[in-house]
């Protein structure tokens, strides 16, 4: 698997978002979006964050790139919305109110905003959440295979199952073993959820969905800028796993073996610990399920004592709350939570950032991959080391991780 030998206590000094930098403007900027969270309503615009973070307009749009790879309008639409879809599990569905109550004036605004983020309309949602499929349309230049070509990568998955233009994927949903349905049509996908059952679990299933399709993922911007690096490539997305932890645990399991073992080991323990769902697929166990375990019983699935070690050691911080994948609102601190794992160096932690939590400005410095294609893509001599690494990429921030994911793809002539 790409990577390369990780040293735990490195720190990745970069301007996009993994540097130390001002301690008080950072810790001033989540405590605003920490705000904007808890009450959307009240933030209309960049200027009432800007107020919240004690900072101008101007440097409030610096903050976000440098640490949450967003612009503050793109953080404010998706809170916003999010808001809205908790109404509509409330079983709130007036849209005036649920426009209000979100923070937009315009019931017509919402309503655009809420289809852009979520694929259906507000009434398309609410009808979901006491179903169990919904269908949502193809994004504008989705790469189709290469979501399939993602997620079927292993052929011998006990996970995952790519069936043509179909795709099973089994996970934990609210607790139960179950297994989400993609079926790609040529301008809509049908999504079914077997197994758990309610607007909670459709929920989720929907939030599971629009990850493996990188649907916040919009590279049109990125090819504007480096058309050179795009051509040929054109609609490429960086597809993110069904949720952090399990990206958390492929990085780890991928460290400094091939991809073939990584195949292996990752199929060892989802039959170990996994739990059955439908159609003989098997969903990823989560946190407390591989905490549980012993360093002797991963040994016996041919782990490394390290590697056992680094994997149980990550699960146990999920499991009892210490790291909170899903609550980090800046790459910073994702990026400084993960460092402190033991046995999680630069290289794991990037990856969980870039294909975990979706940050769009990460830079996997060190990886032996990467270092190829920079060093056949600009003609060097020699691959660059990391320093050398972080001034080839600056060129394309805040856009790295997708540029990453281009430069990877360029080695092979197929998707990352």
């Amino acid at each position: 698997m790409r990577g390369s030998k990780e040293h735990p206590h490195e720190r990745i000094l970069t301007k996009g978002g993994f540097d130390r930098g001002d301690e008080a403007d950072l810790a001033r900027l989540e405590s605003a979006m920490g705000q904007a969270i808890a009450n959307p309503a009240s933030f209309p615009d960049g200027e009432a964050l800007a107020e919240a973070a004690q900072t101008g307009l101007t440097r409030l749009k610096d903050l976000f790139r440098d640490h949450a790879h967003q612009s503050p309008a793109a953080f404010l639409q998706r809170i916003r919305i999010q808001s809205a879809c908790d109404r509509l599990m409330k079983g709130q569905a007036d849209l005036a109110c649920l426009a209000s109550k979100a923070g937009y004036e315009s019931v017509s605004g919402f309503h655009e905003a809420f289809r852009s983020q979520t694929g259906l309309s507000p009434g398309a949602y609410g009808t979901m959440l006491g179903s169990d499929h919904f269908v949502l349309p193809v994004p504008v230049g989705l790469r189709v295979q290469d979501v399939l070509a993602f997620q079927g990568r292993d052929g011998q998955s006990v996970s995952e199952r790519v069936d043509g233009a179909r795709l099973q994927k089994a996970f934990l949903c609210e607790g139960r073993a179950s297994v989400l349905s993609l079926s790609f049509g040529e301008r809509a996908i049908a999504v079914s959820l077997a197994g758990a059952e309610g607007g909670r679990a459709m929920a989720r299933a929907h939030g599971a969905a629009l990850r493996l399709l990188g649907w916040h993922g919009d590279p049109s911007s990125f090819e504007s800028a480096h058309p050179d690096l795009a051509r040929g490539r054109e609609g490429l997305r960086v597809l993110l796993t069904l949720d952090p932890f399990e990206a958390l645990v492929w990085a780890i399991l991928g460290q400094q073996v091939n991809l073939a073992f990584a195949y292996a080991l990752r199929r060892d323990l989802i039959r170990l610990v996994g739990v059955p769902a439908a159609e003989g697929l098997i969903a990823h166990p989560d946190a407390a399920r591989i905490g549980a375990l012993e360093v002797a019983d991963l040994q016996a699935l041919r782990f490394s004592r390290r590697k056992a070690e680094y994997l149980l050691h990550a699960a146990a911080e999920v499991a009892a709350g210490r790291l909170r994948l899903d609550d980090l609102t800046t790459a910073t601190a994702a990026a400084r939570n993960l460092l402190a794992l033991r046995g999680c160096g630069p290289w794991t932690a990037q990856y969980v950032l870039m294909r975990g939590l979706g940050f769009r400005d990460g830079v996997p410095v060190g990886d032996a991959g990467l270092t190829l294609a920079l060093q056949r893509w600009f003609r060097l001599d020699n691959r660059p080391d990391g320093p050398e690494t972080q001034r080839l990429m600056a060129p394309f921030a805040p856009h790295r991780s997708l540029a990453t994911f281009h430069l990877w793809a360029s080695l092979k002539g197929t998707p990352a």
